[in-house]
């Protein structure tokens, strides 16, 4: 059983990788290339909000999906599966309310503050924070007892 899951979550971890490997391809994303340019001197890309919105929606539910099948196979505790689901949850109403704002109108000005909302939409940086997270705690209550 122990394969298994471990099979299970080297596989997830595969499929985060591939979606970030496969972008380009995937998701269609204009951001991309501008923050990859010297975006605080540049004119901002022409932008299909809702299809920008659609596909950043679209890659935050896959990872979101991979991460919380990761984390159950870690700890195997429908606590941690619930609350981390509503932490994703909660944390997508958040960032996407904000990244649709900080798209209409796109200021220099904010250009910093979209790049960070966006990297965590198109990420899996919320399990790199739990993961350890959910492991601390899980030894702090063993130590304790």
């Amino acid at each position: 059983m122990k394969i298994i899951k471990w099979v299970l979550g080297i596989g997830c971890l595969i499929l985060l990788v591939s979606v970030r490997l496969f972008e380009e391809v995937l998701f269609h994303d204009p951001l991309v290339d501008f923050f990859r340019s010297n975006f605080t001197q540049a004119e901002p890309p022409v932008l299909e909000k809702w299809k920008l919105v659609s596909l950043t929606s679209a890659r935050f539910f896959i990872n979101t999906l991979l991460s919380l099948i990761i984390l159950y196979l870690a700890f195997s505790k429908k606590s941690i599966l619930k609350f981390s689901g509503l932490f994703y949850a909660g944390s997508f109403i958040i960032l996407i309310g904000v990244f649709y704002y900080l798209l209409s109108p796109l200021k220099a000005e904010n250009y910093m503050f979209l790049f960070y909302v966006r990297r965590f939409l198109i990420q899996p940086l919320f399990l790199i924070l739990l993961l350890p997270a959910f492991y601390y705690q899980q030894n702090i209550k063993k130590t304790d007892s």
